[in-house]
């Protein structure tokens, strides 16, 4: 398929707007995503021996271990090896790299960001382990980013999912509509982290969107997003990356160094 096609239907573009999410499933196909399940394992090790070396630290009880510019996130279980989340896991493996530039995933965002020329923000893989992997609470991505940039509108975010997701592992969810508030208010008087999540009494609940889908669909949403998960109570693996666009011209989150994303 050519890059054009690639590009946002009318009713993308609508679902954008009302909603603040749309999915295209089965875009990536098995073989390609047995390839990013063993370059997922590879940033599992790679990430376990940055740990080994790494700074650690606890926040409001999540684990974490500061790796240079990688923040390795561990399940909550005190003295669990298993990885909860990676940031940014592009430059631990190369097949993640060449991901970055992708057209299924850079063609859509240059109509979601608004730029021809687009750039990378930041990258994060999540492992959700079985049985063990953690759920994380309602929130907004932008609240988060809001020190560190000033076009926290440009900042789309497109999950790929490398392995099938549904309510039983702890699929992503999201809360209909709800990027169309802006930045809402976090939870005050609950920990360091609390303002990060979104205060309760402005989700509506009845509103959430269970996001299941086969492995190798892709899910983009608004930074705005009201989003979180369940734990995956199963025997199976919910493992999903997700990378977040920007416009060209500004540093990667975490690297301080620019990303262009499939520029010729």
């Amino acid at each position: 398929m050519s890059g054009s096609s690639w590009r946002l239907t009318e009713s993308e573009q609508r679902a954008w707007r009302e909603d603040g999410f749309f999915a295209r499933m089965r875009v990536f196909s098995d073989a390609e995503i047995e390839t990013l399940r063993a370059a997922a394992d590879r940033v599992r090790d790679a990430a376990l021996r940055l740990v080994e070396d790494g700074e650690p630290y606890a926040v409001d009880g999540n684990r974490y271990v500061d790796a240079g510019p990688v923040t390795v996130q561990l399940e909550h279980r005190p003295g669990s090896p298993s990885l909860r989340v990676v940031e940014p896991f592009h430059p631990l493996d190369s097949n993640f790299d060449r991901l970055i530039d992708d057209p299924r995933l850079v063609e859509p965002m240059r109509d979601l960001v608004g730029s021809e020329r687009v750039a990378l923000w930041t990258d994060k893989l999540n492992f959700k382990p079985p049985f063990e992997g953690s759920g994380f609470q309602w929130h907004q991505d932008s609240p988060y980013w809001a020190h560190a940039c000033r076009h926290l509108d440009q900042l789309p975010n497109v999950m790929l999912a490398l392995d099938d997701a549904d309510t039983t592992n702890g699929c992503f969810r999201v809360v209909r509509g709800s990027h169309r508030h802006g930045l809402l208010p976090g939870r005050q008087g609950e920990g360091v982290l609390g303002p990060l999540f979104t205060d309760p009494r402005h989700i509506d609940l009845e509103a959430q969107f269970a996001a299941a889908m086969p492995a190798g669909s892709l899910f983009f949403f608004s930074p705005h997003t009201v989003h979180g998960s369940e734990p995956n109570r199963s025997d199976r693996r919910r493992r999903a990356l997700v990378i977040t666009y920007q416009p060209a011209g500004h540093d990667h989150f975490k690297l301080a160094a620019p990303r262009e994303a499939g520029a010729a």
